[in-house]
């Protein structure tokens, strides 16, 4: 498996979603239900310029586990307003996509992540069987 190429796949994945968020933050909080005008929208402006930078540090570079590490720990992040966004949301198949979505993003993320620790052994090393005790 060739994890820099995800890695940059992510690079840019992690590129159009910030733009995504930072250029409609107010219909995306429509679009989930919530109030586009109230502290949702300033979150997802706050987490789509999260998601530029780890984009941008993942374009920069594709094979450094702690760039997709960031993602990970973005990806916690964006899972956790959800949850707590849900209870006030107006369209809940909508909220239960967008978690599904992160989930599927958290999933690509850490996978990638300890392929590239395995690669590299630079952040988490992954220990062989023979390595363990």
């Amino acid at each position: 498996m060739d994890y820099k190429k995800l890695g940059l796949g992510l690079g840019v994945f992690s590129i159009a979603l910030g733009g995504l968020e930072v250029a409609a933050p107010g219909r995306l909080a429509r679009f989930l239900g919530l109030d586009e005008q109230g502290p949702a929208r300033k979150t997802i402006l706050a987490f789509g310029i999260r998601e530029l930078l780890a984009g941008g540090m993942l374009l920069r570079g594709p094979a450094v586990s702690t760039n997709v590490w960031n993602r990970v720990i973005g990806d916690a992040m964006d899972a956790g307003a959800l949850l707590l966004a849900f209870g006030g949301s107006r369209k809940k198949g909508a909220m239960t996509g967008a978690l599904a979505f992160v989930g599927g993003a958290a999933a690509l993320d850490w996978y990638t992540a300890r392929g590239l620790d395995e690669q590299t052994a630079r952040t988490f090393p992954v220990l062989k069987p023979s390595e363990q005790l």
